[in-house]
């Protein structure tokens, strides 16, 4: 048994307690003597293990003598007593004794077995052929951390590094596959074959980008709870189309109003079969081909490719549900009334007054506060959707103007990421989170003042929207060729890497002339010609005079290519008429002639405006006239005050 003394196998019950047995405790190792061994032959042993010389007797000692003696004597405890145990009889002459250990119980025994195995491998004894005292628990801990190798400083840091790198790639890829799991995607086979031509790349080989919001009203899911439309399917609230110039320190907003009258190009619907186009249709009409709840994003992209000649690059869609939870996300958005507003005006079908709902002046909404900002209509200015618009454009300024004030940290990204992707609907090729990013990147660098938001050219027609052209058409125009709506080119910065040179200011129309919408030229029959090297300009002028009720007689080109300005002529008693066709094209000259008949000449005053540039004398490049006043001067930048110009009309 573990707790035996070496030595003495026949006496296995010496741990008995004695004192029972009477006689106070004795050690049998102080007060027996070790009797002198019969002289014989002394043999040679090998010099190792514990007994090299055995030449004397036996002396036994105590291996912590030493600290016994360095202790303060103190009286000690009542021992137990215990009986002697005899001496066993070596075996043979030439055996020596077989040495005792001293008393202490297991833990000291322990220690003797510890120094006799460190003696049979090498270790050296006392010189009087004593075991050495065994090191102790403490002591062998001791030896073993001094003798293991020491952990460089420099490994630690690096064990340390590469766990926290672990962490954050296991963190990047979790959030990685949560944005992915919540993003929904629609596909690429709804979207037409005769397609616009994406845009050629800039001198740096840079590509503008042309991405589509959609914001749905669909009673979908938790959307019928925030506003939603009251009849199944999905319907386009609002519709606005991002374009990104390549410089990427430019960008423009256009909003569409939804009862805007266009041409719906074919469309899918959801068995497969596809729509035939169709004009003079609401604009919002396009995302409610098919009837589902989803809505049909790839019909509103054929439509607004087909009224653009812009190529749409990506659409997103938000419901919503996502709109409220983008702007939670970002802590609410600053936005500004001129007036107060209360329950009737979000819901006439409610027929009074009921509570306030939004107080006069600037204060910050949120989730359905911010949804119903942005849908209001009745109670400020006319009613219309182009004074809502209006306020969707501000509110939309603020956004950025927010975002881009908390700055692009993970703080301010990740709550707007998850928001976002629980909520939107993309195309197949922006379907991951890592494209997202890349989009939202584009707008880093772009000054606020450099983002602006417009509403296209339009007029009243009935009680719907037409699209004014063709000014309308030199906005499309301006986008493609890569023109702010001030008139710079945003593919050609100045020398020295300066901003674009600013463009020459349009001929303003006179007090006298009539606004463009307002002109009607019924009876009147004009010749058009272009009097450029631009190719194909005649095609807008042309549509143009129609829309305004005018007869188209010739169409082609002038004798001379080099006329600058555009020129009405016109013959003997028709100066009324040409009155009219100069309203049309403001800035356009009035010219007699012996001739009759009415001749409109375009200029390159008229080409510039529509996008177009022709080579000025010494082959050098025009330099670009600013858009008509109907586009630059309704523009509104992101880094507009919050109260400014937030209605269209008056109250009717």
């Amino acid at each position: 048994m573990s707790g035996q003394r070496p030595g003495s196998p026949d006496h296995a019950e010496w741990w008995r307690d004695d004192a029972a047995h009477g006689g106070a405790y004795q050690d049998p190792y102080q007060q027996q003597s070790y009797p002198q061994q019969p002289q014989y032959q002394q043999p040679q042993y090998p010099q190792q293990g514990y007994y090299q010389q055995p030449q004397a007797p036996y002396q036994p000692q105590d291996p912590y003598q030493e600290q016994y003696q360095q202790v303060p004597q103190q009286v000690p405890p009542p021992q137990r007593a215990q009986r002697p145990v005899p001496e066993p009889e070596p075996e043979h002459l030439d055996q020596e004794p077989v040495p005792r250990q001293p008393t202490g119980g297991r833990a000291e025994a322990r220690r003797a077995q510890q120094a006799a195995a460190l003696a049979a491998q090498g270790g050296a004894g006392a010189e009087d052929g004593t075991p050495p005292a065994g090191p102790g628990r403490a002591a062998t801990r001791a030896a073993a951390a001094k003798g293991a190798p020491k952990r460089s400083r420099k490994k630690i840091v690096a064990l340390v590094a590469a766990g926290a790198m672990a962490l954050v790639v296991c963190a990047g890829g979790a959030l990685y596959l949560k944005f992915n799991g919540n993003l929904s995607t629609f596909g690429s086979d709804g979207l037409n074959e005769d397609r616009p031509d994406a845009a050629a790349p800039d001198a740096n080989g840079n590509t503008p980008l042309n991405v589509l919001l959609i914001g749905s009203d669909s009673r979908a899911g938790d959307n019928a709870n925030l506003g939603g439309g009251e009849e199944g399917g999905a319907r386009s609230d609002t519709t606005i189309l991002l374009h990104v110039y390549a410089d990427r320190k430019h960008a423009v907003g256009v909003s569409f109003p939804r009862d805007a009258l266009v041409t719906r190009p074919k469309c899918k619907l959801p068995n497969g079969k596809w729509t035939k186009e169709e004009a003079g249709v609401m604009f919002n009409s396009a995302f409610s081909v098919g009837g589902t709840e989803e809505g049909n994003p790839a019909c509103t992209q054929n439509t607004v490719e087909k009224l653009t000649g812009l190529r749409v690059d990506h659409t997103i869609v938000v419901s919503f549900q996502g709109f409220a939870a983008i702007t939670d996300a970002v802590g609410g958005v600053n936005v500004c009334l001129p007036n107060a507003i209360s329950e009737g005006d979000l819901n006439p079908n409610l027929h009074r007054k009921g509570k306030q709902i939004f107080p006069k002046g600037e204060q910050k909404v949120s989730g359905q506060k911010a949804l119903d900002y942005v849908r209001l209509r009745h109670g400020i200015g006319d009613g219309s959707d182009i004074g809502r618009m209006k306020r969707q454009q501000a509110f939309l300024g603020s956004l950025i103007k927010d975002i881009k004030a908390k700055g692009m940290d993970a703080g301010t990204l990740l709550p707007l990421a998850d928001a976002a992707t629980k909520s939107i609907t993309v195309d197949e090729a922006l379907g991951s989170p890592a494209k997202l990013l890349s989009f939202a990147l584009q707008m880093k660098n772009i000054d606020l003042k450099n983002i602006q938001f417009i509403t296209p050219p339009w007029r009243f027609e009935g009680s719907r929207v037409a699209f004014q052209k063709p000014d309308v058409d030199a906005l499309w125009a301006a986008l493609k060729s890569g023109r702010t709506l001030d008139g710079q080119d945003a593919n050609a910065p100045a020398a020295g890497g300066g901003s674009p040179a600013p463009a020459a200011p349009s001929p303003s129309p006179s007090p006298t002339q009539a606004a463009p919408s307002a002109v009607k030229g019924t009876g009147v029959k004009v010749n058009v010609y272009n009097g450029t090297t631009t190719a194909g300009l005649a095609t807008g002028a042309v549509t143009k005079l129609k829309d305004s009720k005018f007869t188209v007689g010739a169409t082609g080109n002038a004798s001379t290519q080099n006329h600058t300005t555009t020129t009405v002529q016109y013959g003997p008693g028709q100066k009324a008429g040409a009155q009219l066709v100069a309203d049309l094209f403001p800035g356009a000259a009035l010219e007699s002639s012996t001739k009759a008949g009415i001749n409109l000449v375009l200029g390159q005053d008229y080409a510039a405006a529509n996008g177009a540039t022709t080579p000025a004398a010494g082959g050098a490049g025009a330099t670009p006239t600013a858009l008509p006043t109907s586009i630059s001067g309704a523009a509104r930048s992101a880094d507009a005050p919050a109260c400014d110009d937030l209605t269209y009309g008056s109250p009717g």
